[in-house]
């Protein structure tokens, strides 16, 4: 079959608000593709991690942890990332359990139970880069904690309720666990703050990958779409906002707002060179210690 011919592109993306908005235009016919006819695929990131390992779809979102696994079959579009610049993942915990401030965070995960969205998140691998320490910290052995794979919209909840010691937290929880109505929880630490003051770059999350098999001419075709898409949503920000508030749960149009400033914005409509830079050193740090199966270098499409 001609890799020009037109067949559907299935596109994987979250259920968040961030990629409701990124995801609108081309999702509600807002330009011409042809002839690209796309297909879209709501699923957490975990899951679509998972289908991407087994390349299900010409197009995913992807954890970058996740892209470690998966560069062999896909590489990173420019558009879709997103980076936690000085914020991020969080792992939180009951007020009362919480380390005193003369505590530190790393030696507090000690022989904690810890509820994690996915073990291929970019969320998990921060966490524990966090315990092992970057390139150039003090040699220490990194805390023993265990882990145990929860929905990430469960999290909350069951740390709340005394289930876990303390829980990983991706997508809006950053923004409402101090209002969880199962109980208001408190931050141990802030995980794209931390990378941040040791690296000075953002924290990598997530990118948008595709299969390699599609071919240069329909991979910079599909690149582009995507890249209207978005900025179609930023230009077009009251509607694509208005439907990106039916996939922004526990929150008001405010925060739904405040979601989507922090996750789409420069970063997304292209990585640009601080945006791979900090790619390379999320997988670099990930593979010295010994999180990763191998060195990767990433491979980002035009």
């Amino acid at each position: 079959m001609s890799a020009d011919r037109a067949v559907t592109v299935h596109v994987g993306h979250s259920p968040d608000p961030d990629d409701a908005f990124m995801f609108y235009a081309l999702t509600f016919g807002k330009f011409d593709t042809a002839p690209e006819v796309y297909e879209h695929h709501l699923l957490d990131i975990e899951t679509l991690n998972r289908k991407a390992e087994r390349g299900e779809y010409e197009v995913s979102a992807v954890s970058i942890h996740a892209y470690a696994h998966l560069a062999g079959r896909y590489a990173l579009l420019p558009h879709g990332a997103s980076f936690g610049d000085g914020y991020g993942p969080m792992v939180v915990a009951r007020p009362a359990d919480v380390p005193k401030k003369n505590l530190d965070p790393r030696a507090w995960l000690a022989n904690k139970r810890i509820a994690v969205p996915g073990t291929r998140t970019s969320a998990f691998l921060a966490m524990h880069l966090f315990a092992h320490g970057l390139e150039g910290d003090p040699r220490a052995t990194p805390p023993s904690f265990e882990t145990e794979v929860v929905p990430f919209d469960e999290i909350m909840d069951k740390v709340a309720a005394g289930r876990f010691d303390a829980g990983l937290i991706i997508h809006e929880g950053q923004l409402t666990y101090q209002e969880n109505p199962a109980g208001v929880l408190a931050k141990v630490v802030d995980l794209g703050e931390w990378w941040k003051g040791r690296t000075g770059l953002p924290l990598p999350l997530g990118g948008n990958g595709i299969r390699k098999d599609l071919g240069p001419d329909r991979i910079k075709r599909v690149s582009e779409d995507l890249r209207k898409s978005i900025q179609w949503g930023l230009d077009h920000r009251e509607e694509a906002l208005g439907y990106a508030l039916k996939y922004a749960r526990d929150m008001g149009s405010d925060k739904a707002d405040q979601f989507v400033g922090m996750y789409v914005n420069d970063y997304t409509l292209d990585y640009g060179e601080q945006g791979r830079q900090a790619v390379r050193r999320f997988l670099k740090e990930g593979h010295r210690a010994g999180l990763l199966p191998k060195a990767i270098e990433p491979e980002f499409t035009a």
